[in-house]
């Protein structure tokens, strides 16, 4: 009679897989995999299979703390302007803290076969969509949302590409104080402003 997988050995494994992952990126080889959670190869296939899935369940695994983080910094807060908001959630996303997140998942964005996981380009470009409506549509911009979600993503990519931190941090401000002027407009001049930047 075969043995009985227990899961909680197996997300004790999953979790020693994301966090060196996180820390050290996501290997092509089982044996940093081996090293880090203190398992043998046998038993890693075991509890799932084949590498590849170990790997994708890494991922996933990582991608869903990265929801509950990055959700959790971009959602309005009792009491917080939303602005004051999203400036403490940008230096938190680009911080020690969430910088793992933006390494891994900036490699698998620019994976031209992403065999781990397809189509994760299309499924990421939203993620954080929602949490930025519900804090855009406390100052009465609810359709910035988009707008806001492409100067993150853009800036992030930005310190990928050249490291240039601070750079990146002055233009966030930049940005969210052109917010703060646009919101204190009166309604005839955000509508103009608003057909200004639609010619």
């Amino acid at each position: 009679m075969g043995r009985h997988k227990q899961p909680e050995i197996r997300d004790r494994i999953l979790d020693a897989c994301v966090d060196h992952a996180l820390a050290h990126g996501l290997p092509d080889r089982l044996e940093p995999l081996v090293k880090a959670t203190g398992c043998s190869t046998r038993m890693l296939i075991y509890h799932f299979g084949t590498r590849d899935a170990l790997l994708r369940e890494t991922l996933r695994r990582a991608r869903q703390l990265q929801r509950e983080f990055y959700g959790d910094l971009l959602s309005p807060k009792p009491g917080e302007p939303y602005l004051s908001t999203l400036r403490r959630a940008w230096q938190a996303i680009t911080g020690p803290e969430g910088r793992p997140y933006l390494s891994m998942f900036g490699k698998l964005r620019q994976d031209a076969e992403q065999q781990l996981w397809p189509n994760f380009r299309r499924e990421a470009t939203t993620d954080w969509l929602q949490p930025l409506e519900d804090g855009m549509r406390t100052v009465g911009r609810p359709e910035l949302a988009t707008l806001v979600l492409a100067v993150i993503r853009g800036l992030i990519m930005d310190v990928e590409a050249t490291g240039d931190t601070p750079r990146a941090d002055r233009a966030f401000d930049d940005f969210l104080d052109a917010l703060v002027l646009g919101h204190r407009l009166t309604a005839p001049q955000r509508r103009y402003a608003d057909a200004l930047s639609s010619t």
